[in-house]
């Protein structure tokens, strides 16, 4: 799709690109393509054709967020308030709150994760399939070098079993290629080429390789020990810094995909049992804004909470360091509990 016209949202969008997108922006901007030839006709392709999409954009490259500011800051400014400079990262864990008794008993799993992409490349709205496979090479190489205990198996998507895709995809531990909104940013090309899935032997950290970002580095453990999560993707990251170059920005952070994940590029979550007050979903959502939550059912975004089960998660990541988010996190989720 080449989006030559203005384009027109239903009024029950409420998409970010509906909210800033101007006549006034479009005639400055439509014309316009990044060095790597990547067009504002594809950086709104995603939200003119799914207009009930949050956001609405995905950046071709670290230069889409340059050339196509008037657009993007002010999404960006919506979505993560006004931070001038993202802070320097910092994956400490001492000094963090603990989780109380109660939110334990009502905490399933917790996962962490963070985006990246390497710098050099375009990202994967806007990247060839040649690159991909390169990008996918050099992870993979780094990925021989991780701790022991986080070593584990590099898999391809192509030519996977499809019983342990299925598998995998059924116990959240890999992507699948049925996302509408990446779909229609040309995110799922070439599907499955240059895609893949590291996993450690013991199934806790593992990094998702050329889905929405290129890296996905995630550690996911049963139950409420938010802190130990979030040392062992600490540990893959710090780990991964040292053998690739990632991009990244002083003004908004770690280069990514979306807007929203820009700064940390992170979603600290757990899956927690929230039945009493909560069983109206938008009274949860509403009560969890205002502690600068988040709220999706279990299935990813877009999807709803099932037998009361919902994926929390931090909304703040940028302007704030890694450390801070967590913290967001675990203080968040302990009021809640207190009201449900």
């Amino acid at each position: 799709m080449s989006q030559s016209t203005f384009p027109q949202f239903p009024e029950h969008s409420t998409s970010l690109l509906k909210k800033y997108l101007t006549p006034e922006i479009w005639e400055a901007l439509s014309g316009l393509q990044t060095a790597s030839g990547y067009t504002f006709s594809q950086l709104i392709r995603s939200g003119v054709e799914q207009p009930d999409s949050s956001v609405g954009v995905y950046a071709g490259d670290a230069e889409s967020y340059e050339l196509f500011a008037p657009l993007l800051t002010p999404i960006i400014q919506d979505y993560h308030g006004n931070a001038d400079r993202h802070p320097a990262a910092d994956f400490s864990f001492d000094d963090l709150p603990e989780v109380s008794a109660a939110a334990q008993d009502r905490i399933i799993s917790t996962r962490v994760r963070v985006g990246r992409n390497l710098a050099g490349f375009p990202l994967g709205a806007g990247i060839s399939n040649a690159d991909r496979l390169k990008v996918e090479s050099l992870i993979k190489d780094a990925l021989q070098q991780l701790p022991d205990h986080i070593q584990g198996n590099y898999l391809s998507l192509n030519g996977m079993d499809e019983t342990l895709r299925q598998d995998l995809v059924a116990r959240h531990l890999l992507y699948k290629n049925e996302d509408r909104f990446l779909a229609s940013a040309n995110l799922m090309r070439d599907w499955p080429q240059g895609r893949g899935l590291f996993l450690s032997h013991d199934e806790a950290f593992s990094v998702w390789v050329n889905e929405e970002d290129q890296l996905r580095i995630i550690a996911l453990k049963q139950g409420g020990d938010v802190t130990e999560v979030f040392r062992l993707l600490a540990d893959g990251v710090k780990s991964l810094s040292t053998r690739l170059d990632f991009s990244f920005s002083e003004s908004v952070g770690n280069i990514t995909s979306c807007p929203s994940n820009l700064g940390t590029a992170m979603r600290a979550s757990v899956h927690m049992k929230l039945g009493t007050l909560f069983r109206d979903e938008a009274t949860l959502k509403q009560q969890a804004g205002k502690l600068g939550l988040q709220v999706r059912g279990i299935h990813g975004e877009h999807s709803q909470g099932a037998g009361g089960v919902y994926d929390i998660s931090n909304r703040m990541r940028m302007g704030i360091t890694e450390k801070a988010a967590v913290s967001h996190l675990i203080n968040g989720i302990n009021t809640l509990v207190t009201m449900d």
